[in-house]
């Protein structure tokens, strides 16, 4: 079963793992029995159908929820696993949609003004004659005694 992404992109199903294991929650002896929680795994860089500009996209947009080059997706809303398989699948479909779309910024480095500057040094200089007195007067004490 392949899955559309766009009408361009259809990732075929021989690049999407499944992995299945017993859901928490209510469900009765049912949990104990079915193998109702469902796991996608789809990898970017062994992927044939996505181009090197559509991987770099998805690895700077999807960079929060990427393990190992990998985008990892579990579901475990309802009780059955046909549901849950059909809505990994959505999420999965609308993440990845999301990932390419999204425009992202390069931050443009800047150098820090004059003022935050000769603000930066005139606090650090109070902070170090602050210290300075402290050490003073716990070399008074030290002598006095």
């Amino acid at each position: 079963m392949d899955l559309k992404i766009t009408k361009t992109l259809v990732i075929p199903s021989n690049e999407i793992k499944w992995r299945f294991s017993r859901s928490s929650g209510p469900g009765g002896q049912n949990v104990n029995k079915i193998e109702s929680r469902v796991e996608i795994i789809f990898n970017l860089e062994d992927s044939k159908v996505l181009n090197d500009y559509q991987k770099a996209i998805l690895k700077i947009n999807l960079k929060n929820k990427l393990v190992k080059n990998s985008l990892c997706l579990a579901v475990q809303e309802h009780r059955n696993q046909l549901l849950n398989r059909q809505l990994a699948l959505m999420k999965f479909s609308s993440i990845i949609k999301d990932g390419l779309n999204k425009s992202f910024k390069f931050r443009k480095s800047t150098k820090p003004t004059k003022a935050s500057q000769k603000k930066r040094i005139k606090f650090k200089k109070k902070r170090g004659e602050l210290k300075k007195c402290r050490q003073k007067e716990k070399i008074y004490q030290v002598l006095e005694k």
